[in-house]
């Protein structure tokens, strides 16, 4: 049978298939199939949170997580861009995201300018506020040097579409929330700010390398407070604080002789002077430390002998997340203090007898507030007022000092007849015995001159700790040269710097002294007693002038009662000296 052409290719064709079929069905073995895998997928990690971890089985190890791609955001030029409210002015630099100035509009500093609490002198050597500390130190330069875009949001979200990019010039006004953002691809830097209209801002701040958060650490180099006071104000005044709010524990300047870390919980931790406070308030008291170190440097105006060692403060995050706290950066105003979450008040410290001394601080600032706008003023009537309170203990005071003196003749010739003994000869209990003997026979409570000046005591300490400590005297002035009741008064005269306040109250004292009765009539221990005055006029010299304006006006006041009193009660007889008994010769 003959086939044409189309036909012979068709068997052709279908032979070929069953040939194929046939070899792959007898001649080749398929391979068995490998097990299904399960499909990995891969999660985007949040800056702020650690990555999840993957499940390991025991034939197959874990695989490295991939580092998550980080776009490059970097600015062009360094720019300045201020936030302002009616209490403060915060100038920041994009270069670092750093804070070069935070003023207190309310308040001025010695050369009446407005108070910066930044050292910028210091801080262009040491470092400014908010620059974060690394471990490495290439990469804490980056992150210190780099030039960050920043963008403001006036909306709770940026979503709400009044987030725009601030620029040199711009000056934002609370609540306003800034945001610094840095990347070279590696690392991402983020410093996030949110400014109400009073002193806390709240502050967020993450390293993030691709795969999770590096530990941070924020510091505050270069001093704080007041940088126009003299050296030794300075070094006096200037301290760290840190601990819970019911148990602060504050540290002075000159104390920190080498770096010092404190582990948490830590409610506040910072750096304070003698009427300010720059204090952090963590989120999580229970993940940081915080550490305070001296740092070596130099005015250009400025001796070696005086060469100051800011306290630098650094809060640290010893968790790999994100470092987020509150900043109080303002004055130790009680009312300020008090209205802080928690409340800071326990940074103005009255001393043991805060009981008093808190009650009189109200007093003074009501007298001030509602009846006498000056608080010098105010001090002289606070003054009249607790003298006057305690005259009825002056007066006890005074009645058994005359009585002292009364008797003081006999006591001597007691003590006379036994100055040839020793102290520890056991014929000195019998002078005690007689010396004691004269004072129940004239009903004389030896004690009763000085429980009263006792009492006294709580409340000269409280007013002493109110007039150094409350910042409402700061450059408060009274009269003609007093400009400011918180600082020594001085006036020049003919090329000397003189205290008059302190030579006045100097004087006061004397006249005092020499008009109140003595409980002695020894002559050497009268001549000690009226060196007294001089001893509290050395002791007043370097004072708050408003402090030796409350000495002076009570020792006037004192010096008028006791004119009273000396013409009411007219000065007893002194008692004759008995003779020596013939056996107590010798």
């Amino acid at each position: 049978m003959k086939l044409d052409q189309e036909k012979r290719v068709m068997l052709a064709f279908g032979l070929s298939i069953v040939m194929l079929v046939l070899y792959k069905i007898y001649f080749i073995k398929e391979p068995p199939p490998e097990p299904k895998k399960t499909p990995t997928v891969a999660t985007a990690t949040h800056p702020n949170q650690p990555s999840a971890p993957v499940a390991a089985t025991a034939s197959t190890p874990t695989p490295a997580p991939a580092a998550a791609a980080i776009p490059v955001l970097q600015g062009t030029k360094a720019e300045d861009i201020v936030v302002e409210s009616k209490l403060y002015r915060v100038t920041f630099s994009t270069q670092g995201a750093l804070v070069k100035s935070w003023v207190l509009k309310s308040y001025f500093d010695a050369k009446d300018q407005p108070l910066d609490t930044v050292n910028s002198a210091a801080c262009d050597t040491l470092g400014y506020p908010m620059s974060l500390n690394m471990a490495n130190s290439t990469l804490k330069a980056q992150v210190n040097q780099g030039i960050y875009v920043a963008k403001a949001d006036y909306g709770k979200t940026p979503a709400s579409g009044k987030e725009f990019e601030a620029h040199s010039g711009n000056t934002l006004y609370p609540p306003v929330h800034l945001t610094f953002s840095y990347s070279d691809g590696k690392v991402q830097v983020k410093k996030q700010f949110s400014f109400g209209p009073e002193y806390v801002s709240k502050v967020g701040v993450s390293v993030f390398d691709g795969q999770s958060n590096l530990p941070v650490e924020v510091t505050w180099p270069g001093g704080f407070g007041d940088h126009s006071l003299a050296p030794a104000a300075i070094e006096s005044y200037r301290q760290g604080v840190y601990g819970s709010v019911g148990d602060l524990t504050t540290v002075a300047q000159g104390k920190v002789k080498e770096d010092r870390t404190v582990g948490g919980p830590l409610q506040v931790a910072g750096l304070e002077d003698k009427f300010f406070a720059a204090v952090f308030l963590p989120d999580a008291p229970d993940q940081v430390s915080f550490k305070m170190a001296r740092q070596e440097w130099l005015p250009p105006d400025w001796t070696e002998k005086d060469k100051p060692k800011p306290l630098a403060a650094a809060l640290v995050e010893t968790q790999p997340k994100a470092l987020e706290f509150r900043l109080f950066i303002g004055p130790k105003n009680l009312d300020v203090l008090k209205s802080i979450n928690p409340p800071l008040d326990a940074l103005v410290d009255f001393g043991w007898f805060s009981i008093v001394a808190k009650p009189l601080f109200i007093a003074l600032r009501y007298i001030y507030e509602h009846w006498i706008h000056n608080y010098g003023w105010a001090i002289v009537f606070l003054t009249l007022a607790i003298t006057t309170a305690m005259f009825p203990l002056k007066l006890k005071s005074l009645r058994s000092a005359q009585e002292m003196q009364k008797v003081a003749p006999v006591i001597k010739g007691i003590q006379d007849k036994y100055k040839a003994y020793k102290f520890n000869d056991p014929r000195k209990q019998k002078m005690n015995e007689e010396v004691m003997k004269v004072y129940s026979e004239h009903g004389i409570n030896p004690l009763g001159g000085c429980l009263p000046m006792l009492l006294q005591m709580p409340f000269l300490y409280g007013f002493y700790r109110v007039l150094d400590l409350a910042i409402e005297l700061r450059h408060a002035p009274w009269i003609w040269w007093v400009k400011d009741l918180s600082a020594p008064d001085r006036v020049m005269i003919m090329g000397f710097s003189l205290p008059i306040l302190v030579i006045f109250m100097t004087v006061a004292s004397y006249i005092l002294q020499r008009m109140t009765p003595m409980a002695t009539a020894d002559p050497a221990q009268q001549r000690m007693m009226m060196f007294m005055p001089i001893f509290m006029g050395v002791m007043f010299y370097r004072f708050a002038s408003g402090m030796v304006l409350y000495w002076l006006t009570s020792s006037v006041v004192q010096i008028l009662q006791q004119v009273f009193i000396n013409r009411r009660m007219p000065k007893p007889p002194l008692l004759p000296v008995p003779r020596k008994p013939a056996e107590a010769k010798g």
